[in-house]
């Protein structure tokens, strides 16, 4: 009896809280009427964390590079930040859809009457701000928060690990060959220094700025980070590089086949970027 009255209190609290009304990261006031069970999710880092809330069967499609985990694989693809199909996605009937703020795909979807919410997701604190938000459109703020704290568990451990080395190199990360890189107060930016790293660009240039390849020379990295295929190629071959320490030393580590995503994505899995950044700079 008391089991029940404690399942029909959680139901009656859950059934509370909606409609439910919030601010998105464009600043929009979205109102979610139920709790959405039809739920598409056009950032890969927004999937992760809605199926780690426990909601993945809630997913009816994502966009085109969510592939973790594994069974999000066979859902239907609705494109990406600058090729969604807004048609495919309202076919679906969706009763939310998680977007980037980036882009003007919420405004077709609003449009056609569906309801969307824009996310944002690149400083450290997006990762469990993000996070929070999620579990309360969902009507999972418990699981939210038990999410946030295992997270921050397993980054302790890894900054932990981390905080043993004795040296701290300066650090140099390339996200593709243009070359786009992260500045210190990006997520990834906040990763290198839980991992004992220097970042050499500094924060004035922005959280992901493009730079020219002579900045990377004068500054003189002993670590490169490369998140691309090729990447050790088109490093080696830049004219000049090969007076970078990094480059003489061949402490250059790159992150493809799906390690590159734990890096690039900020969510569920951002610990275990931090354990490839530490390996990499402090070797295993």
């Amino acid at each position: 009896m008391r089991k029940l009255l404690s399942l029909l209190g959680v139901l009656l609290a859950f059934a509370l809280a909606f409609p439910l009304t919030v601010t998105d990261d464009l600043g929009r006031t979205v109102t979610v009427k139920a709790p959405p069970k039809r739920i598409v999710t056009m950032l890969p880092s927004v999937t992760e964390t809605v199926c780690a809330l426990g909601a993945c069967d809630r997913i009816v499609a994502t966009d085109n590079y969510s592939d973790w985990p594994e069974r999000v694989k066979a859902l239907p693809k609705a494109g990406g930040l600058y090729n969604p199909n807004p048609e495919l996605i309202v076919s679906l009937k969706p009763d939310l859809v998680l977007v980037s703020k980036y882009g003007r795909l919420y405004e077709t979807l609003e449009r056609a009457g569906l309801t969307v919410y824009a996310v944002r997701t690149e400083t450290y604190e997006d990762i469990f701000r993000t996070t929070r938000t999620l579990g309360k459109l969902l009507g999972l703020e418990g699981q939210a928060e038990r999410l946030v704290a295992q997270i921050q568990r397993e980054v302790y451990q890894e900054e932990s690990r981390a905080a043993k080395a004795p040296t701290r190199p300066r650090v140099y990360y390339e996200i593709d060959p243009t070359p786009y890189t992260v500045g210190p107060e990006s997520f990834i930016g906040v990763l290198i220094q839980k991992a004992r790293g220097v970042n050499i660009i500094p924060k004035e240039l922005g959280l992901f700025p493009k730079i020219a390849p002579e900045f990377v020379v004068e500054k003189n990295p002993e670590v490169i980070v490369a998140t691309y295929p090729g990447a050790l190629e088109t490093i080696r071959a830049r004219p000049g590089w090969s007076r970078v320490k990094a480059v003489q030393t061949g402490r250059i580590c790159v992150f493809t086949g799906g390690q590159d995503s734990l890096l690039s994505r900020p969510g569920p899995r951002v610990a275990q970027g931090l354990r490839l950044l530490v390996d990499c700079f402090h070797g295993r």
